[in-house]
C-alpha cells in the first residue's frame, strides 16, 4: 500500500497529514509503517534529531550503482511503530534533483509490505512528482481557499482524493473544494492549537490530537 500526500502550495499542512495517517497506519499494522519524507520536515514534526548522514535524496543522486536494497539500510525508527526514509542532510539538497529516478522510488515503494507514506511536500518535483502521480492513493492537502484551489488546478496532478485543511469561517468550504476540482474530499482536518503544539514540541507522533486522528482514521 502507497499512500501520497501532497500539496500544490507550501503551508497547506501537507506534512501534518502525512505524519498522522502514517501514525494510525503504525499502530493499526503488526509491521508497522513506513514514512517517506521527500519534503525535509517530517523529523523535525517527530522530535527526532535532523539527519547527519545520506537519505533519500543521495540515493537518488547516486542512480543505477545503489542497490535497491540500499533504502532500508537508510531507515530509521520513529515513535509509535514508524519507520522513517528521511530526505537526508539539508548539504545533500532537495529530493526532487533527480527526476529519472523517481519512478524506481515510487515503484520500490509500491511493493513494500509495509504501509507506506509519501510526504511529497509542496508543489512536487522530480521524487515527489513522481511518487506522488504513481500511488495508488494520492491526497491533495489543501486548504480552502482561491489561490489554492487555482494552484492545484494548475498542478498537472489529479489526485484520488482531497484532505481539507482550515476553518469554518472561511467563506469557501470543502463542498466548494470538491466541486472546483472534480475530486471528493475524503477528510475535513479543523485547524485547532493542540496540534500546532504538538508540531511545535516534536510529539505529533506520540500524541496524535483528536482533530486529527478522528477525521483521518478512515482515510489510513
Amino acid at each position: 500500500m502507497l499512500l501520497a500526500c501532497w500539496s500544490a502550495k507550501g503551508g497547506s499542512g501537507t506534512t501534518v497529514v502525512s505524519v498522522a495517517i502514517a501514525s494510525l497506519l503504525g499502530r493499526d499494522s503488526p509491521a508497522g509503517a513506513l514514512l517517506v519524507d521527500l519534503a525535509g520536515d517530517v523529523p523535525a514534526v517527530l522530535g527526532l534529531p535532523e539527519p547527519a548522514g545520506p537519505g533519500i535524496a543521495g540515493w537518488l543522486d547516486a542512480g543505477v550503482e545503489v542497490p535497491a536494497d540500499a533504502l532500508t539500510r537508510l531507515e530509521v525508527a520513529g515513535p509509535g511503530g514508524l519507520r522513517l526514509l528521511a530526505r537526508g542532510s539539508l548539504e545533500e539538497g532537495p529530493a526532487g534533483a533527480a527526476a529519472g529516478r523517481g519512478a524506481v522510488l515510487a515503484a520500490l515503494l509500491a511493493v513494500d509490505g509495509r504501509p507506506v507514506v509519501a510526504d511529497c511536500g509542496g508543489g512536487p518535483v522530480g521524487a515527489g512528482l513522481a511518487v506522488a502521480a504513481a500511488a495508488p492513493t494520492s491526497l491533495l492537502v489543501i486548504r480552502p481557499c482561491y489561490l489554492s484551489i487555482r494552484r492545484a488546478l494548475l498542478a498537472g496532478l489529479r489526485p484520488s482524493g482531497i484532505v481539507v485543511v482550515g476553518s469554518s469561517l472561511r467563506t469557501l468550504q470543502a463542498d466548494d473544494v470538491e466541486a472546483a476540482l472534480g475530486v471528493p474530499v475524503v477528510a475535513t482536518v479543523a485547524l485547532d492549537d493542540r496540534v500546532a503544539r504538538a508540531v511545535d514540541a516534536g510529539l505529533l507522533g506520540h500524541r496524535l490530537p483528536r482533530s486529527l486522528r478522528h477525521p483521518l482514521r478512515h482515510v489510513a
